[in-house]
């Protein structure tokens, strides 16, 4: 069984494609979908009843946002008794960004043996679609930085689209205690560096990242996950 966590706020716009695009990919594989409703005020709710109605999936819906840490964090934990060692868990945003297109490859390498596999749009044949300027050199501090500080040597630490295998998870949570404390967009790093203390094996595999897919707007705010990234770091550097 493969399974995907999808957090989703407001986005009423992004779920026919999405529905459309997860259709197409791994079509000899069984397939559920998990998405966690951040309080979305639109259409996102009746949306995903309309377009997935074919397929297996399961709606956790939250009585306020809360971020899509916190929303990942949710999903990791349904499905923590659900999964199986030859299960594959999916995390991906929905605003069909990340290329599907990869999907495959990235679940094969995983089946080789790896605890994580990220989409990296920094890795050799990766790159970025209609990204702003400012977005890109946020993204590149950040990046750096952090690599830097926590001695982490992949290049990607913030995407949401990888593949994770349960044991790794499973892992996590039993050294740390929760899978996800942050609740921001700052989440996905928390989980790659409790993966490499953990000595979890990760692969990264090259991404074009298109945000001309996106309908709406980003639901990041620049500004606040600055002041999150730098929060982390106070708190974490000297953390094992």
């Amino acid at each position: 069984m493969i399974y995907f966590i999808v957090p989703v706020y407001n986005e009423e716009l992004n779920i026919e494609e999405l529905a459309s695009s997860l259709k197409k990919v791994l079509p000899e594989r069984e397939k559920f979908f998990v998405f966690i409703d951040d309080h979305s005020t639109d259409n996102t709710l009746k949306n995903i009843d309309l377009y997935f109605g074919s397929m297996k999936y399961h709606i956790i819906t939250k009585e306020k946002n809360a971020g899509p840490g916190d929303s990942f964090n949710i999903g990791f934990e349904y499905l923590l008794d659900k999964t199986l060692k030859e299960d594959l868990i999916i995390t991906i945003e929905a605003d069909n960004t990340s290329s599907l297109e990869i999907l495959d490859k990235m679940v094969t390498i995983s089946e080789l043996g790896y605890g994580i596999v990220l989409a990296s749009p920094y890795a050799q044949g990766g790159g970025f679609e209609e990204t702003t300027l400012i977005r890109k050199i946020l993204s590149f501090v950040a990046n750096t930085a952090l690599r830097f500080i926590f001695d982490i040597k992949v290049l990607t630490l913030s995407s949401f689209y990888r593949v994770y295998k349960p044991e790794a998870i499973t892992q996590i949570k039993n050294k740390y205690g929760v899978i996800i404390e942050e609740p921001g967009f700052i989440c996905m790093v928390e989980v790659l560096i409790k993966a490499i203390r953990c000595k979890i094996s990760i692969i990264e595999v090259p991404m074009v990242l298109s945000s001309n897919k996106r309908k709406g707007r980003s639901k990041m705010k620049i500004m606040r996950t600055m002041i999150n990234y730098s929060a982390f770091l106070l708190k974490n550097i000297f953390k094992k």
